[in-house]
């Protein structure tokens, strides 16, 4: 069971359980659900889903861990960028969960791992073993998954101290100015789309992307991205944020109208770390998918047009 804590910062004369939904990866019927149960506070006194929050409310509530489901090793085919006793690194491709979710159960980056790796860190559970970090179903490239706790205790604190440096490559919507540019803009939960995130300033977390700009074309950009946080969605939530959506991404703009991208043109291509066990700095490159090269292409020979 993990307590969870949240803060009212504005006096909006919600239910507690529309309020949770906004802020919290919580759905309202669950929320329910734990309000009836007792498991949700407000200034230490349990209250009803009915209850109304107030400005400066101290909400927590004690989430029950979810029965864990039973993940199968799948005959999956990996791309394997490096492998050892420690850590693998894969070269994901499009399309592709990182981990088990309510409805995906199976063609998951675990289910492939469990398949091919004898030993995977326990740390994060059965649903997720492995998994110290991961990247969105339609993003490609470098991801490290930790075979020993050890091991994955040490990349957690390297990802959590920014030693460890995570580089993208994206092609974005419109013109970028500046060659060179630092987003600073804290990131948290769409109140309107729960699936969705947002630049907010409410419920959020600090969030800063780096860019810089490769190519310019007639009406898009090749970019180079940086994270210095590791928010959900960052890089596409930032970008759209400053009017140049990642092209193909349709939760934060549209599809893309020179081909069918399958979902956003972002890619992982490089993954800086160092190892837990012999402390050396290694550097990983994962090749640009076909795709990403074709429409790139494409975009060259409409500028040169």
């Amino acid at each position: 069971m993990a307590e969870e804590k949240w803060i009212v910062e504005e006096n909006e004369n919600l239910r507690i359980d529309r309020w949770l939904s906004e802020v919290s990866d919580l759905s309202r019927t669950r929320i329910q659900e734990l309000a009836k149960s007792g498991l949700i506070f407000v200034n230490g006194k349990a209250v009803r889903s009915s209850y109304k929050v107030e400005l400066n409310d101290v909400i927590t509530c004690d989430v029950p861990d979810l029965e864990p489901i039973d993940v199968k090793p799948e005959n999956i085919p990996l791309d394997i960028l490096y492998e050892d006793s420690d850590i693998i690194v894969i070269n994901k491709p499009k399309g592709m969960v990182v981990h088990p979710a309510p409805g995906v159960y199976s063609g998951t980056l675990v289910n492939a791992l469990l398949y091919h790796c004898r030993d995977l860190s326990g740390i994060n559970g059965k649903v997720r073993p492995g998994i110290v970090h991961r990247i969105d179903k339609d993003t490609t490239g470098c991801l490290v998954v930790c075979k020993n706790d050890a091991a994955h205790e040490a990349i957690a604190r390297q990802l959590e101290t920014k030693t460890c440096h995570r580089e993208y490559l994206a092609v974005v919507a419109g013109n970028i100015v500046h060659d060179d540019g630092l987003i600073d803009a804290p990131i948290g939960r769409d109140p309107k789309d729960r699936q969705r995130m947002t630049v907010t300033e409410k419920n959020s977390r600090e969030a800063r992307t780096r860019f810089h700009v490769l190519e310019r074309f007639k009406s898009a950009t090749y970019i180079e991205c940086e994270l210095e946080t590791g928010r959900t969605h960052q890089i596409r939530v930032h970008m759209k944020y400053i009017n140049h959506p990642v092209l193909g991404d349709e939760k934060y703009a549209k599809a893309c109208r020179y081909m069918d991208t399958q979902g956003q043109v972002l890619h992982a291509y490089k993954l800086t770390l160092i190892h837990p066990r012999t402390n050396e700095e290694m550097v990983f490159e994962a090749p640009l998918p076909d795709y990403f090269k074709e429409l790139l292409e494409i975009l060259r020979k409409e500028s040169a047009a």
